[in-house]
């Protein structure tokens, strides 16, 4: 009973603040509600970006993966650094420059309307029928595991997951379709504040408990209990996944993780909403900064897993089931005076990805397809009204499909990234030559997309290629991308250059303190890669 109480109140103290926060902003203009009225600070930024992009993914997957096969995985979260700092430094001034408040639109600016439309279709598609369901049913899942909804309502798991997922979803859809960007953005600033301390106090309490209270004595235990190799995540070259070979840390992670966090809508959405380019840059470069902590307080959470239960029945369970090994560590450590508390946040980290992926398709379809489709002349007010009928429907459709995964989890995760890769490389590809070249056609990304499409579902027939990583087959088909479109760029160029016209949207003077940023971020991501690496913790 404690637990609910506590949870309710954290919850209650989220929305006052949210209604207070949203009570400031106009929602019927298109910025108001797109983009928060243009307001965003850098740490309301660096919380929404973060909260969006934790879900139980990360969660659940990073430790569990840990677990199974060491610190490998820990490539996704603490190289995603790198692309924050060409976030701010190289894309946003370019997105912020042109006033844009969608990805899609800015290919229009850049190459034409009809390019704009087939980004954001293939945006639609992959929020619809695989995004926003799986975090739905994933964050069910998980919160049952984890808080034993199904026990404390005495129904099946099957049921309590359609009971979760539909709070989620009627929850997380109240946040964005009614206040908007704002509401959502309000939100993550407390949920973030929250996840950090949540998330810091497992592992220190896991460290702790293998130490029979001394935090110093639970590493040396740790360090003795688990495998060197466990430690280490600098993986082989020919590694399979979920390990990550090292040449791609170079190539195909640092091209996916440019995709996600340069070019994903619902990110990108709560930069463009800043005040200015400053507040903007600061923010990403702090999103950084999260994302080189996350290793230490998600992935290596598996590792501590693996050296608490080494030996008992609880271990062969998790090697059976890589996926309880974070449940099982929380439930194991966290006090029951505590457990109201992280149900909260994790509930709200959970909310955040749905409500940033609704965010950025309301986004997308009212303004990339229903206004200049169906009535260019309509106004903000309308638009707005239009966005929050879409978003209505899309969070309905999602609560439907999210509880019928479970008949088919395995495979829905293989056909999630199948359907990814279709198109992530050359949109990526697209506004990276967009910005960099003044020569390329709109022509360019739509015979790479096509080219794309073609090889990729090629290279799944392919027996030698199919069994290479994805991110290898990806990692060449960027390549390929970016060299069709300069090909068509020489071949039949524009017949004017193109020149990036300052919309005056917001002030775009650039935050001093970038470059040291940037380097002392990449600094700790190399002592991180030695810390876990034979010249440190795997020797």
């Amino acid at each position: 009973m404690f637990t609910i109480i506590s949870f309710l109140v954290c919850m209650g103290l989220v929305a006052f603040y949210v209604v207070r926060q949203v009570r400031k902003t106009n929602l019927k203009s298109q910025d108001g509600y797109f983009l928060a009225g243009r307001s965003l600070t850098a740490p309301v930024i660096a919380s929404s970006i973060i909260l969006t992009n934790l879900s139980t993914e990360q969660l659940i997957g990073q430790s569990g993966q840990a677990f199974k096969v060491g610190m490998g995985p820990m490539a996704w979260e603490a190289t995603s650094c790198i692309a924050t700092v060409m976030l701010a430094a190289v894309f946003l001034p370019r997105y912020l420059k042109a006033g844009v408040t969608t990805i899609p639109e800015f290919l229009k600016t850049r190459f034409d309307e009809t390019t704009k439309r087939i980004i954001t279709v293939l945006f639609l598609l992959g929020y619809l029928f695989c995004y926003l369901p799986t975090v739905l049913y994933s964050g069910a899942l998980v919160f049952n595991q984890i808080f034993g909804v199904s026990k404390a309502l005495e129904c099946t798991d099957f049921q309590a997951v359609i009971l979760v997922a539909t709070a989620l979803g009627v929850i997380g859809a109240a946040y964005a379709i009614i206040g908007g960007l704002k509401a959502s953005a309000s939100a993550d600033t407390l949920f973030g504040i929250g996840l950090i301390i949540g998330g810091t106090m497992i592992p220190i309490l896991g460290i702790t408990s293998i130490g029979d209270g001394s935090f110093i004595e639970g590493l040396k235990q740790l360090v003795q209990l688990v495998p060197a190799g466990h430690f280490n995540a600098i993986n082989p070259a020919n590694a399979k996944s979920p390990m990550v070979p090292w040449p791609l840390l170079f190539t195909g992670m640092m091209f996916n993780n440019l995709f996600y966090w340069c070019t994903n809508q619902s990110i990108i959405q709560r930069a463009l909403a800043a005040k200015n380019l400053k507040e903007a840059q600061k923010g990403a470069v702090l999103a950084g900064c999260f994302k080189l902590l996350t290793p230490l307080v998600i992935t290596f959470c598996g590792i501590i897993t693996y050296g608490k239960f080494s030996g008992t029945e609880t271990f062969n369970m998790i090697s059976e089931n890589m996926d309880l090994a974070y449940p099982q560590l929380v439930t194991s450590v966290l006090p029951n005076a505590l457990l109201g508390f992280f149900a909260a946040v994790l509930f709200g980290a959970i909310m955040s990805s749905f409500n940033g992926a609704l965010n950025g398709s309301i986004a997308m379809y009212t303004l990339d397809l229903h206004k200049p489709m169906f009535n260019p002349q309509a106004s903000d007010e309308h638009i707005v009204k239009v966005g929050r009928r879409f978003g209505l429907v899309l969070a309905l459709v999602s609560v439907c499909v999210a509880p019928l995964i479970s008949f088919f989890p395995a495979g829905l995760y293989d056909f999630l990234q199948s359907c990814f890769g279709f198109y992530n490389m050359p949109i990526l590809a697209a506004v990276i030559i967009g910005i960099f070249s003044k020569k390329v056609p709109a022509l360019g990304p739509k015979v790479a997309l096509i080219t794309h499409v073609i090889l990729y579902s090629v290279s799944k027939m392919i027996p030698g290629v199919r069994d290479l990583h994805y991110l290898y087959v990806l990692s060449a088909l960027f390549v390929i991308d970016i060299c069709i479109m300069l090909v068509i760029g020489k071949m039949r160029p524009r017949e004017t250059d193109f020149v990036l016209q300052d919309v005056k949207a917001v002030d775009l003077s650039p935050w001093k303190n970038l470059k040291i940023a940037s380097i002392i971020l990449v600094a700790v991501l190399i002592l991180e890669y030695v810390v876990f690496s034979p010249l440190g913790l795997a020797r």
